[in-house]
């Protein structure tokens, strides 16, 4: 999913503001914080002074005032410990308010991953979304400790100069505006080609990230198909675009910011001593004052090199945090549920009435689907790939919205139902379940907030996991690594089971539970399987067609329509499509 999105300076502006709202929670460290800074500000402007005051009033050979002299030493020790005890509590506070910003906004970026639909993860590469909460996030904490500390830094240090200048001097204060035009002309250059660099460099980040994701998560695959060079070579591609860009903004950085700034800084010092030179001609120029002079321009200069510095890194980070906020505003969420708690499901009845349903709003993958599934019956689905059994359990869990047709349950709409009724009484077996790094234990209670150790052993020996479980070490409390890949399919489906069985679900959902498993397993497997359904409505989708001829209704789907139903005998003898499947998986 290409993201690339070039921001206006009215986007920006925007992505700004809706930044700063992060901090209106810490409005006393954001004015202590500013208080920290003005003190900074006002010791850095006092220094000039005092030197000026020192060459032009006390720097006088055989002339020594040891009681003033020294008074004006202390003073000045006295404003440069102020000076750095304010500049270091300056940016303690803003790296403080920079870490709690960046703090809330993954949380807030976390939690609106977990509400997403299904569609924006079909369509999303998970690499992207790692790239979003961790580098783009990193850029805004860079943002908010480099650049608008600096900025505020900056816009204090250039008043405080100038209304210096204007002190000392109120024409050439005035001169000093000359060439104010010029330097916000090079910003507004830099921030029109900046932004675009940024956002290609950004998304080809997210890319990388997209493809290293994928390539650590296939890697069994590509080497067993010897696919490491294709895709050595489409990392290099996206890598060496991601350099490009990168030295794109390193070229605009070196043309347009320091260098240029420089150039107009030595211009203006150049103007200033050429002034003293033709002043001096009608007047005495003290040395202290030339100095104060050129120190102050100086300190209005630094700090619009120190902003164009950081221009770079502000663009950054506005572009991370659209990226971010992108993520958070995003529509495609999860069908939306009935909060009030009124509709429960007591019996486990499914129906379903005429259901059509398409993924991208033109092909329908679902067409007028009906069926019910009584209490306590199994109905199972069977049809060629593509035919639509794992669509009918995706609409039934709630992962995707549909609008034609109703899906019932004790006849009550599946919409109305709320979000946690169907959770606590639907329980989902899909074909490779996901295992959690952790324990058994974990694995298996998925940290349900009132469910006993005694709970989660009962649910390990009703599937029959204490077969395996009691003989590894530490039984329950048995660590398990990342998606439990030291257990077998049948150990990792048994485990799956018993987190299904666990909170005891009216309706049971499998989504070929048996299809990745051997013959010999899976006879142990069916036999967990047997219990499980056992007094449950289940709604399966069946690989093997000898695992089902116990089923209350078997559908056959075809293009997206059931083309048979009725039990295992009654389809043999109808001789239609299931026959043929049966007579194909049987030799």
């Amino acid at each position: 999913m290409n993201d690339t999105v070039n921001l206006t300076a009215r986007d920006q502006l925007k992505v700004l503001m809706r930044l700063l709202t992060y901090t209106f929670p810490f409005k006393g460290v954001i004015v202590l914080a500013f208080i920290m800074l003005i003190l900074s500000t006002v010791a850095g402007m006092i220094i000039p002074y005092l030197v000026m005051v020192f060459i032009d009033d006390y720097l006088t050979p055989a002339v020594f005032p040891e009681g003033e002299i020294t008074m004006l030493v202390a003073v000045y020790l006295l404003v440069q410990i102020i000076g750095a005890i304010t500049t270091y509590m300056n940016i303690y506070l803003f790296q403080y308010l920079a870490f709690k910003v960046i703090q809330q906004l993954r949380i807030d970026a976390f939690n609106k991953i977990g509400k997403l639909g299904m569609k924006y993860f079909d369509k999303v590469p998970g690499g992207s979304i790692v790239s979003r909460l961790t580098n783009d996030t990193e850029a805004i904490v860079e943002m908010f400790i480099g650049v608008f500390a600096t900025f505020l830094m900056a816009f204090f240090m250039m008043t405080s100069s100038y209304v210096m200048m204007f002190v000392l001097d109120v024409r050439l204060a005035f001169m000093a505006l000359i060439f104010m035009p010029l330097i916000f002309l090079i910003m507004l250059v830099y921030r029109k080609y900046s932004a675009i660099f940024f956002s290609h460099a950004r998304q080809l980040l997210s890319d990388l990230n997209a493809k290293l994701s994928e390539s650590i998560e296939g890697m069994k695959i590509i080497q067993v198909f010897n696919q490491e060079e294709r895709l050595q070579e489409e990392f290099r591609h996206i890598n060496d675009e991601h350099y490009e860009y990168n030295m794109k903004t390193v070229r605009l950085d070196g043309l347009l910011l320091r260098p240029a700034i420089s150039m107009i800084q030595i211009l203006a010092i150049a103007v200033i001593l050429g002034y003293f030179g033709l002043l001096s001609f009608e007047a005495s120029i003290t040395a202290g004052l030339i100095f104060a002079f050129i120190q102050y321009m100086e300190r209005f200069f630094e700090p619009i090199n120190q902003v164009s510095q950081n221009l770079s890194i502000f663009q950054q980070a506005l572009v991370a945090a659209s990226r971010v906020f992108r993520l958070i505003d995003d529509d495609t969420l999860e069908p939306p549920q009935n909060p009030v708690r009124e509709n429960k499901i007591t019996d486990g009845r499914i129906d379903f009435n005429n259901v059509t349903f398409s993924y991208d709003g033109q092909v329908d993958v679902l067409k007028n689907i009906s069926f019910t599934a009584m209490p306590g019956e199994t109905v199972v689905l069977v049809g060629h790939t593509g035919s639509g059994k794992s669509s009918i359990i995706n609409l039934f869990m709630r992962f995707y919205e549909f609008e034609s047709g109703e899906i019932l349950i004790d006849g009550e709409s599946i919409k109305k139902m709320p979000k946690y009724e169907l959770k606590e009484n639907i329980g989902l077996v899909l074909q490779d379940p996901f295992i959690f790094y952790g324990t058994i234990e974990s694995n298996i209670k998925l940290y349900h907030p009132t469910m006993t150790f005694e709970q989660v052993k009962a649910a390990g020996e009703f599937v029959r996991a204490d077969s395996f479980i009691e003989k590894l070490p530490g039984e329950y409390h048995h660590k398990v690594l990342e998606k439990g890949s030291t257990f077998s399919s049948g150990e990792r489906q048994l485990i799956a089971f018993a987190r299904t069985i666990a909170v005891e679900p009216k309706i049971l959902i499998l989504d070929e539970a048996t299809a990745n498993i051997d013959s010999e397993t899976e006879e142990e497997i069916q036999k967990s399987l047997n219990v499980m359904r056992k007094g449950r409505t289940t709604l399966a989708i069946a690989h093997r067609l000898s695992t089902i001829q116990d089923a209350d209704l078997i559908l056959v789907l075809n293009k997206g329509e059931i083309v048979e139903r009725g039990t295992h005998e009654e389809l043999l003898e109808s001789e239609g499509i299931y026959h043929k499947m049966y007579l194909l998986q049987n030799g």
